[in-house]
């Protein structure tokens, strides 16, 4: 594995994991994802959802930050 590529020295490289992945996924979305949600929600003009699981949360923060000039 090449150092970039090692979460010991870059620990968000999981960042770029399919959320559909995750094994955790399913879960409630973290009170982070919930805030940021809720903002960019109100920013795009559309409707929070606040019973979505971690990786529903993640794929709608995408599109949201996509929508509303946010993203990366």
């Amino acid at each position: 594995m090449s150092q970039a590529n090692d979460p010991k020295t870059h620990p968000f490289c999981n960042a770029e994991k399919d959320p559909d992945d995750w094994t955790t996924g399913d879960e409630p979305m973290t009170g982070a994802q919930a805030s940021y949600l809720k903002t960019l929600s109100e920013e795009a003009g559309e409707t929070f959802d606040e019973s979505l699981t971690k990786a529903d949360a993640s794929k709608r923060i995408d599109a949201l930050q996509e929508k509303t000039g946010r993203g990366a």
